[in-house]
């Protein structure tokens, strides 16, 4: 009965995100949003402890909007850091990836650690160990004690790897704080909270990247290579998901986080102790952004195109409850096997964008099926997809006919690749994660504007809460805010654009 509870009041917040004018959005208006009131209850609860972003400037003059002119006094240094000063806020399994990433560069020093989960501090410390390094300064004293690690002025930059409902809070602290941020992807729980990443950045000059590792993949980033050399023609179409069988992550016994048992919330440990509510009480794309990063820069998303508006569905939810009862460790009498699950087990959006690209967005986490994102890339005079690992180019190779894709990603692999193709080998998910975090040490150590920035950040967060009102009203649509209030049309493409960071 609270699963249902919960569900309905959730929907209530959703008519006002509807009633975003898309006539306005298709006449390509650049009108700056501002937060909604209806929503302010939770847009005040959520930033309790950064009431200074609460009192920035929606709307900038012209003379200081330009994000990559921001800077409050005493920010930007007079040259580029040696050694970069890191401060690590969430170290369960996705944070522990990034303190190895640092521990394998003598440009990085973990100085301090934050998790109120003393089993992950243990874990992390004796990683630190097992490499010879300084032990850090450590903050495990309940959830907030992250604010204490942000008042130490000797900490150059941070990475949030905390779960979804902190993302967005602590980046918003920590930019308040002076420092670099690094935020891990999802999050997105209303468009207020977009804003507030947006706003606090323009208010005080802090960087944020977005730490969307699959932009770097080596496929994708060959297809982006082919994608500006024209090898597609005029972009029409591309694809992209997450489409990923979690449900042995959403479920363990709380002692092993993967394929362990049928316990979520409390009883479990790991991303099971949090992640899985959201299937209980959302429904949506709640994790879009391996999916639309990557065609996001392909298209060029607010470096001279923008998306409008998108629309969403979603199947019905059998997934996560067939997989207690089935299981060995839970049957039809396991409490869990009670819980209602709001989230579809496939969710469907599609995004359009002002330059006529339309861009399918799947979320699929519930039911059994091999581990893919799904892309799709097609142009006028091609296609590319992943899935099945072929292409076809029109005059380049048979007509009518998947063509083995290998060779031509070889030919046109990423400078960044060529150049850095060896170091990433020792990184985690295919090398994936040296890149992602190897920008965002070389753009803090300068204090420049990464190229996964804050305007990345929340347009990509708002597919989750768009996505959510379009399921909630029968899959109207949902128009995008403009989060950088009209420079979409002046910026320009600056995504590994060559072999520098």
């Amino acid at each position: 009965m609270a699963c249902q509870v919960r569900a309905k009041n959730a929907i209530n917040i959703y008519p006002f995100i509807a009633q975003h004018d898309i006539s306005l959005l298709l006449s390509q208006q650049n009108v700056p949003h501002m937060p909604h009131q209806l929503d302010r209850r939770s847009f005040l609860q959520k930033t309790a402890l950064a009431g200074a972003a609460l009192a920035a400037p929606t709307i900038l003059s012209a003379e200081n909007a330009d994000s990559h002119a921001i800077a409050s006094p005493g920010i930007l240094p007079e040259k580029p850091k040696t050694k970069l000063r890191i401060g690590f806020i969430g170290t369960g399994l996705r944070g522990q990836n990034h303190v190895e990433e640092a521990l394998l560069r003598e440009d990085c020093e973990v100085a301090a650690i934050a998790d109120p989960d003393p089993r992950m501090i243990a874990d992390t410390l004796k990683m630190i160990a097992e490499k010879g390094r300084k032990k850090p300064d450590v903050y495990g004293n309940g959830d907030r004690d992250y604010l204490n690690l942000l008042e130490d002025k000797n900490i150059d930059a941070v990475i949030i790897a905390s779960p979804w409902e902190w993302h967005t809070q602590q980046c918003v602290a920590a930019m308040q704080a002076g420092k670099y941020v690094g935020s891990e992807v999802s999050g997105g729980f209303s468009l207020d909270e977009c804003w507030q990443l947006v706003n606090t950045h323009e208010a005080t000059g802090s960087h944020l990247m977005f730490m969307e590792n699959v932009c770097y993949r080596r496929d994708v980033m060959a297809v982006l290579q082919m994608v500006r050399e024209g090898l597609f023609g005029e972009l029409m179409h591309l694809e992209g998901g997450y489409q990923h069988d979690l449900r042995g992550v959403k479920f363990n016994d709380g002692q092993s986080p993967y394929d362990s048992g049928v316990e979520f919330g409390a009883n479990a440990f790991s991303e099971a102790r949090w992640r899985t509510k959201h299937s209980v009480y959302r429904n949506g794309d709640l994790y879009p952004t391996h999916g639309v990063g990557p065609v996001a820069m392909m298209t060029n998303i607010n470096r001279g195109n923008r998306f409008l508006f998108l629309t969403s569905t979603a199947t019905k939810a059998r997934g996560l409850h067939n997989y207690i009862v089935n299981h060995p460790k839970g049957g039809a009498d396991h409490p869990n096997a009670k819980v209602g699950f709001n989230l579809g087990d496939v969710v469907t959006s599609v995004l359009k964008t002002s330059n006529g690209e339309t861009i399918l967005l799947s979320h699929d986490t519930g039911l059994p099926r091999p581990y893919s994102l799904g892309f799709r890339v097609q142009g006028t005079q091609g296609i590319w997809m992943d899935v099945n690992k072929s292409l076809l180019l029109e005059g380049k190779t048979a007509a009518h006919k998947w063509e083995e894709a290998q060779s031509w990603l070889e030919r046109y692999d990423h400078p960044l690749w060529k150049k850095y193709g060896a170091d990433a080998k020792a990184a985690g998910h295919g090398g994936m994660d040296f890149f992602v975090f190897h920008h965002f040490v070389e753009s803090a150590k300068q204090n420049i504007a990464p190229q996964i920035d804050v305007y990345d950040a929340a347009t990509w967060l708002a597919i989750t809460p768009l996505s959510e009102a379009s399921i909630a009203t029968g899959s109207t649509p949902q128009a995008f805010p403009d989060f950088t209030r009209g420079r979409w049309t002046e910026r320009k493409a600056d995504f590994a654009m060559g072999d520098v960071f």
